[in-house]
């Protein structure tokens, strides 16, 4: 079952915490989030899923950018959540996918117990210009029966900016790449 935008604000501050909350963002059974101004891209032509993928950082000016055709752009939402006793998913807005772009690619399903800032990885059909601080997507929540086991993760647990793929932890348990003398985390040092 989904909850309505009036659970939502009943759940606020117990089992959803949304920072900043902005009532005017409430939707009937979801809430709106936010882009925010900070954007990158993968340097690779070719991503190796075993590695630390190095990326380039920019910013969404306050006049636009133009997200260009077959490339992913990964961004992050203002907003800020941490969910208990719920399952958080987010979808784009329709308004936005009327315009060829998508906010997730595959990674709308959250976890119990996510807290963060969730990742958006975004993927134009045509080129589209996107504006920091529109309202970019939308997070609902399911409830879940059963004994609940909370998300605990290395990865993405209380992230604090963009995430890129962080999956060569998994494939490398060691937590050794043959990148890491040169890169951290896909950032250039």
């Amino acid at each position: 079952m989904i909850l309505s935008g009036q659970e939502i604000a009943n759940n606020l501050g117990d089992n959803i915490k949304i920072d900043p909350f902005c009532p005017e963002n409430l939707n009937p059974n979801s809430y709106n989030l936010t882009l925010h101004q900070d954007i990158m891209t993968y340097e690779e032509v070719v991503l190796d899923m075993k590695k630390s993928n190095r990326v380039r950082r920019m910013k969404i000016p306050q006049s636009g950018m133009v997200l260009e055709p077959n490339r992913l752009y990964l961004a992050r939402t203002i907003e800020h959540t941490e969910t208990h006793n719920l399952v958080p998913m987010i979808e784009g807005r329709s308004s936005i996918g009327r315009l060829g772009l998508f906010v997730h690619v595959t990674a709308g399903f959250g976890d119990v117990g996510f807290k963060g800032f969730w990742t958006l990885e975004m993927f134009a059909v045509q080129p589209v210009k996107i504006y920091p601080g529109v309202a970019i997507a939308q997070i609902f929540y399911h409830q879940i029966n059963g004994q609940i086991k909370e998300y605990v993760s290395n990865k993405y647990q209380n992230n604090t900016d963009i995430q890129p793929s962080l999956l060569y932890k998994e494939l490398n348990p060691d937590g050794v790449t043959e990148d890491d003398d040169q890169m951290t985390l896909g950032f250039r040092k």
